[in-house]
């Protein structure tokens, strides 16, 4: 293995060179307490930054028990990732060193969210971090003297700081590993105690902005009505008293602006933990929760949606539907059976964000228009067979559609950010609704084929592309980090060129893909130059829910 003075020597061999001359430099180089490994050098300097890992050697550094299990080691990492973020601003804090993007040194950005990501691991041999580096230059020139600075002087401080084993690093990893346990125990709880979610009290709920992700500061801390309290014994904080949302129809209502989306928002982050401090760290939901919503314009490719749309005037094939353009109604319905075929035994529903006749039908109308004439059977009257025959909770937003209080198990009622129980109430003011049987349907009926994939690139958290092809991800609502985004392409190109073979449905593939990501972890379908950014975690829901996006599939 080089040396770290054979890189200097190389270094200033190259220096006034023409830029593409840095690919010598691709290689691994010794410096002592850790290794410097230059995977990918950009070939310009206004390119993609190079791709730089740094293991450090973790012999007796961080203690073994304190990554022991997978939640305990995303947590670990997770907060050396959010360490090294600080360290990197305050000693590099963004100053360039040339043209383009020489001398940016950055790592993986990170949310409120804690998840797997590729930009760190940490092992018994060894922490290995991915940052990207912008190689100087001047024009496309090489500036070697600049380099040189970044890697023999700031790098080895910001890594010194944010790895040297130490009391305030001790103590960082500990109180991280500690809420992990306390957190998957929740979880655990909420399998034993059949609930849907939990939501402890004091959990701060309102953001900062409908930018932010950071808690507003001043909000009304969440407290539990009494009827649906309960109490949990966690491993390291102790009692935690909170809400326990049971399963079956949970109905949340309330007039505008008094918190009932707020409240589901906050149920559907709560399939990913939540760092301390966030306000959110006690509100876990059922890892499985699909947030479901209208989505008019996306593709739909042979889904069985008879379940709901049925009858159509043309006499297409609902059992078989395929639209590149999908009305409110039509695209919720794929939705649904999407989020059935991946598995999800919790929906999330907003009125706002849904289609009206999707979701009801007026008694009135239903009068002057025979149900024989109207294609769409409303989700009101599948929602009790969902939870009765298929074990499907739902969770539902609605602030103007009485009809579901007849359906409802438990009525809330959000009243100045308060949540109260009228579910007693709410059943004494509704009238019973005819219901229909919900089937189980299968999802995508067709194989998919194998596809080459020469680029994929990431436009932001909400949308990625493959070659010439643009995947709109804005309505999948848990996707919540852009490396997220940059893993499904990556996943999406993984299946394609390496799982797909003209037998297997998305489904399948969906399915085969999340368990190798469960076995091996997220860069195992990572590639090496991970050109379109770091990745981070992403559930099952989301890779089928890409690949029924994909146009082209």
């Amino acid at each position: 293995m080089n040396t770290g003075e054979e890189l200097r020597r190389q270094l200033r061999q190259i220096d006034h060179k023409g830029y593409k001359a840095y690919k010598v430099l691709e290689g691994d180089y010794e410096f002592g307490a850790y290794r410097l490994c230059i995977d990918h050098v950009q070939g310009d300097p206004f390119a993609t930054p190079s791709r730089v890992r740094i293991v450090y050697k973790n012999q007796r550094n961080i203690p073994q028990e304190l990554f022991e299990g997978a939640d305990r080691r995303v947590a670990v990492e997770d907060a050396l990732l959010r360490r090294l973020h600080r360290n990197l601003y305050s000693v590099v804090k963004g100053q360039r060193r040339g043209s383009g993007k020489s001398g940016m040194v950055t790592a993986c950005r990170v949310g409120q969210e804690v998840l797997e990501r590729s930009a760190m691991r940490v092992t018994a041999a060894a922490v290995e971090a991915r940052i990207e580096v912008g190689f100087p230059a001047f024009g496309r020139t090489i500036a070697a003297r600049e380099l040189e600075e970044l890697l023999f002087d700031v790098l080895p401080e910001v890594i010194d700081r944010t790895f040297r084993w130490q009391p305030q690093l001790a103590r960082e990893l500990q109180a991280a590993a500690e809420l992990a346990d306390d957190q998957q125990f929740i979880r655990q709880e909420l399998e034993r105690l059949n609930l849907a979610a939990f939501v402890a009290d004091g959990a701060v709920l309102p953001r900062e902005s409908g930018i932010s992700q950071k808690k507003m500061e001043q909000a009304v801390p969440f407290r539990s009505p009494e009827s649906l309290a309960v109490t949990l014994k966690l491993p390291h904080h102790g009692a935690l008293r909170g809400m326990g949302i049971r399963r079956g129809i949970t109905v949340i209502t309330g007039g505008g602006f008094h918190g009932k989306s707020t409240l589901l928002k906050a149920l559907e982050r709560g399939v990913y933990n939540h760092v301390a401090g966030d306000g959110r760290e006690y509100v876990l939901t059922d890892a499985s929760a699909f947030k479901l919503r209208a989505e008019e314009g996306r593709s739909i490719h042979g889904e069985d949606i008879s379940m709901f749309i049925s009858n159509l005037p043309t006499r297409a094939d609902t059992s078989n539907f395929t639209t590149e353009n999908a009305s409110g109604s039509t695209s919720q319905a794929a939705n649904t059976v999407e989020a059935l075929a991946a598995g999800s035994r919790v929906l999330l529903i907003d009125e706002d964000t849904s289609a009206t006749n999707f979701m009801v039908r007026d008694m009135r109308m239903a009068q002057l228009v025979a149900d024989e004439k109207e294609p769409i059977t409303p989700f009101i009257r599948k929602i009790r067979s969902l939870y009765r025959d298929l074990g499907v909770s739902t969770i539902l937003v609605a602030g103007s559609s009485g009809d579901y209080l007849s359906v409802a198990d438990v009525v809330l009622q959000m009243d100045c950010y308060r949540t109260l129980d009228v579910t007693e109430k709410a059943h004494a003011l509704a009238q019973q609704l005819t219901e229909d049987a919900a089937k189980r349907a299968k999802w995508v009926r067709k194989p998919v084929g194998r596809k080459e994939i020469e680029k994929v690139r990431v436009h932001g958290w909400d949308s990625l592309s493959l070659d010439k092809t643009e995947i709109d991800l804005r309505y999948l609502e848990q996707v919540v980090d852009e490396s997220q985004t940059a893993a499904l392409g990556y996943i999406l190109q993984y299946v394609l060129e390496r799982m797909a073979n003209g037998k297997k449905t998305a489904e399948e593939l969906a399915e085969e893909v999340s368990g190798k990501i469960a076995r091996e972890g997220i860069l195992s379908v990572t590639p090496k130059n991970y050109g379109a950014g770091p990745s981070a975690f992403v559930r099952k829901q989301e890779i089928l829910a890409c690949l029924a996006r994909y146009r082209m599939l």
